[in-house]
């Protein structure tokens, strides 16, 4: 009765870490029609605004949780605020790329990034960790630049926004592991530390009559507030669905974000993909079918074997 119990707790856990996650993904994947949305204001500007209105969001989330003392702990510890400071540089580079990529027609591209960036965290993982990688993973890697040489030699330089969106993100991923606090903390901390230059140019602009907050329109001003929301509120469900679930099921549903930034792109956007783009993502989508398999393979490796009765 008691493991019948335990089964159902952890079906239920499951299933709400199932739907926080895909809400998540799905909020990830709307995200160019913001970002279309606000594509008339200066870059910088947008970035400013996302941080500065980020802020209050996942403060309130993270003390509406009770999981504040963590955050307290790296607030006084350098080594922390250091390592924070890093990662808040390195999702700002992710943040301004994204944006201005999708402000300027290059949606497909963004969705090549997050498609490769699986790819490369194993490259990471392989080359500053020392993991191991298998048959699969090696064949999956080596497809991944496949399709980007294919890319590379159709247009005749580098997909670089596809490049810096994976490895910018991948950098991010592996030193974001060394902060000793959970996600949301580590989110909050990174958006503190970004507050206090973002502050300082938005007021700079509203001072100099730059800005677009308040000297431009009512609809340009809510277009900026919402631009915390739209950033942390993925983040922050993203961040309690994961823990609720198995690495192997979170590494599936990844790909939905980026499929439907594809299909927005291609069918909504109208962005070009003509024979060379179809060749590059069949080769990355093959090259994804392995990693997963590889991934699903190696847990089912590593599961114990059930104990004798």
């Amino acid at each position: 009765m008691v493991t019948a119990t335990a089964d159902l707790d952890q079906d239920a856990k499951a299933r709400r870490g199932f739907l926080l996650a895909l809400g998540a993904y799905f909020l990830w994947g709307l995200l160019p029609f913001y970002m279309k949305a606000v594509a008339h204001l200066p870059l910088a500007e947008v970035i400013a605004n996302r941080v500065v209105w980020s802020v209050p969001i996942a403060a309130a989330v993270l003390i509406w949780a009770g999981r504040t003392a963590d955050f307290k702990a790296a607030i006084r510890s350098p080594k922390s605020l250091a390592m924070a400071a890093l990662t808040a540089v390195l999702i700002s580079i992710n943040w301004g790329i994204y944006v201005w990529a999708i402000s300027v027609d290059r949606t497909v591209e963004t969705a090549l990034g997050y498609y490769i960036n699986p790819l490369v965290s194993i490259v990471v993982g392989a080359v500053l960790l020392g993991e191991r990688l298998d048959r699969l993973q090696i064949a999956a890697v080596a497809l991944a630049a496949i399709a980007v040489t294919v890319l590379t030699v159709d247009a005749g330089k580098l997909p670089w926004v596809s490049l810096a969106l994976a490895f910018s993100f991948a950098a991010y991923g592996f030193f974001r592991k060394t902060l000793p606090i959970g996600p949301s903390q580590g989110f909050l901390l990174e958006v503190l530390l970004l507050s206090v230059p973002a502050l300082c140019y938005i007021a700079y602009l509203i001072a100099t009559g730059q800005d677009h907050f308040v000297s431009s329109t009512g609809s340009d001003t809510a277009l900026l507030i919402g631009c915390g929301p739209v950033t942390a509120v993925p983040l922050l469900l993203f961040a309690f669905g994961a823990r609720l679930l198995r690495l192997s099921t979170i590494g599936i549903m990844q790909y939905i974000a980026p499929t439907m930034v594809f299909l927005i792109a291609v069918l909504i956007f109208d962005e070009p993909f003509g024979t060379i783009e179809a060749i590059a993502f069949a080769l990355i989508w093959t090259a994804l079918a392995m990693y997963s398999w590889s991934m699903f393979r190696g847990r089912e490796v590593r599961q114990p074997a059930p104990a004798a009765r």
